[in-house]
């Protein structure tokens, strides 16, 4: 990706190393609601039991940055700084989409944390991965994560971890223009499953993420050669039937939360040769 003349959003708080890795109110995904749909998140595309299975058979490659002293990380992190432009380049691609639509976008702020985070959706340790609480309208994001993307899930390249932002910031987006209250309101819709609307609510997700990818690149030209195919590859790698299949050995549809490798894939390229957030209504479309 070129993203060297990028500006770096300062919507970035950078809590790594605060010693934020004990106790408090567990994250919860009862209660179904609202609140289960943008924890789908957890971990970029995974039911969060079987993120427990992967992790109970492995290391965790983030413990090391959970053990860091604060005042270790500087203020020129390369990995901060790439979060920051990442951010700040949704920021300018979604500000200036909304004043197309003539509405307001509010900025969330993105949360840097090791081994445990406190947020208004609850507490959550480095083992639930990425996550969005519409509570405080935050990104919550332990970079250790993306050592596991590449080395457990095999997704790796900077457009890869720049995608797993953008889906996260396509909740932000979601909640914005009132998607989940709606799908809220809708008790007639299951929420798991796999045409459930947990599943419908994280690939519109993955469709708002192609969507900033088109409009960032026309504008910037931030894309490189292979940027896409990363892309691709981290949506496919966090397919539920892939992972359920890795942690477990088959899969289970009526479990779903995200989607399958096929349709992540399908409703990312759908945002991206677009660039229109029409073609991303996933609660309409009779087939996923």
């Amino acid at each position: 990706m070129r993203l060297d003349d990028e500006r770096e959003s300062s919507n970035v708080d950078d809590q790594r190393g605060s010693g934020g890795g004990g106790g408090g109110t567990p994250l919860r995904i009862g209660g179904l609601g609202g609140l289960i749909l943008v924890l789908g998140a957890l971990y970029f595309g995974v039911d969060p039991k079987v993120v427990l299975n992967l992790l109970n058979n492995a290391p965790s490659s983030s413990a090391p940055a959970s053990q860091k002293n604060h005042t270790q990380v500087a203020a020129n992190d390369p990995e901060k700084r790439f979060i920051a432009r990442v951010l700040g380049s949704t920021e300018d691609v979604w500000t200036a989409y909304f004043q197309q639509m003539g509405r307001t976008y509010h900025d969330p702020r993105l949360v840097l944390f090791t081994g445990g985070v406190q947020s208004a959706c609850g507490y959550a340790q480095t083992s639930v991965g990425p996550f969005y609480c519409p509570a405080d309208q935050k990104v919550y994001l332990d970079l250790g994560f993306f050592q596991d993307l590449k080395n457990r899930l095999g997704a790796s390249g900077d457009f890869a971890q720049a995608y797993v932002v953008a889906h996260e910031i396509g909740h932000h987006v979601q909640n914005e223009l009132g998607i989940m209250k709606q799908v809220d309101r809708n008790s007639g819709m299951s929420v798991r499953g796999a045409a459930g609307s947990s599943v419908r609510t994280e690939l519109q997700a993955d469709c708002f993420a192609g969507v900033w990818a088109k409009r960032a690149n026309d504008a910037r030209n931030i894309l490189q050669t292979g940027d896409v195919e990363e892309g691709m590859n981290a949506a496919s790698a966090v397919g539920d039937d892939r992972l359920e299949r890795k942690a477990q050995g088959y899969v289970v549809p009526d479990s779903f939360t995200h989607g399958t490798s096929a349709q992540r894939v399908s409703w990312f390229r759908r945002g991206l040769e677009s660039g229109d957030i029409n073609r991303c209504d996933t609660f309409s479309a009779p087939s996923l």
